[in-house]
């Protein structure tokens, strides 16, 4: 007998690919939608309409304009989440896009503030990096989960539930962090007699390392993204639909 029959037989290769195909089904939830017009998604939407014109009033020296919307989108983001806990409106696509919200104005904040030199370059490459390499992962997961027929409209249907995104602790201190730095540059030329230099020079700092940890802590958290299975887009689902009802009846 030879000596091979006793060892144990190699393990076959895990595809990953593979794994997440057997979780989506090949038809049957293709068709499946929620209602995304909700009040929670259209601040969302608001604010990512907000955001290249407060790029525009930072690079023609607006100011007082760049920092009055600055602070719209900083009310619109609280205001969406907690209308969306208080009446149940949380939506997948609201996972989505909320946070696509809060990147699209970081972007445009650190680009504008950086090509004004109100930013160190060095800073505005690390915040940008690791935003450039979350969007490729969104555009991937979004991909491999949406249910077949995969065509590019149906990519860019968000009421075609498929994958939900859920930030990490650390992502969210993050988050508030580098809009605190953003909105204390985009305030020092409001009130030039205040001197700003040293807050900003400690806060530049920390944002750096945050950023970095959050970047990090999407690649190794298991729960930051997570396709849905066709229980969960149902669930989701009759969750927009009792909430619509609800709306109904109070009225």
């Amino acid at each position: 007998m030879p000596l091979t029959s006793f060892l144990p037989s190699p393990s076959p290769k895990r595809d990953p690919a593979a794994a997440i195909r057997n979780i989506i089904p090949a038809v049957s939830n293709a068709n499946l939608r929620e209602n995304i017009y909700t009040i929670p998604n259209i601040l969302t939407a608001s604010r990512l309409v907000a955001a290249p014109f407060i790029g525009y009033c930072i690079l023609h020296d607006y100011h007082a304009a760049a920092l009055s919307l600055f602070a719209y989108a900083g009310i619109t983001d609280a205001l969406d989440g907690w209308i969306a806990r208080r009446w149940n409106l949380k939506t997948v696509v609201g996972t989505v896009i909320d946070p696509m919200a809060d990147k699209t104005l970081m972007t445009v904040l650190t680009v504008a503030l950086a090509m004004k030199g109100a930013l160190p370059l060095w800073l505005a490459v690390i915040i940008l990096g690791r935003d450039v390499g979350l969007a490729i992962s969104a555009i991937y997961y979004r991909w491999i989960s949406l249910p077949p027929p995969k065509t590019f409209a149906r990519y860019w249907d968000f009421s075609l539930p498929s994958a939900e995104v859920h930030p990490t602790q650390i992502s969210k201190y993050n988050t508030a962090l580098q809009l605190g730095l953003m909105g204390l540059t985009t305030l020092a030329p409001v009130i030039p007699a205040v001197d700003m230099s040293m807050p900003l020079g400690i806060l530049q700092y920390v944002v750096a390392t945050t950023t970095i940890w959050s970047g990090a802590s999407y690649v190794y958290s298991k729960d930051a993204v997570r396709i849905l299975t066709p229980q969960e887009v149902e669930e989701k689902k009759a969750e927009a639909k009792r909430a619509e009802d609800k709306k109904t009846d109070a009225r």
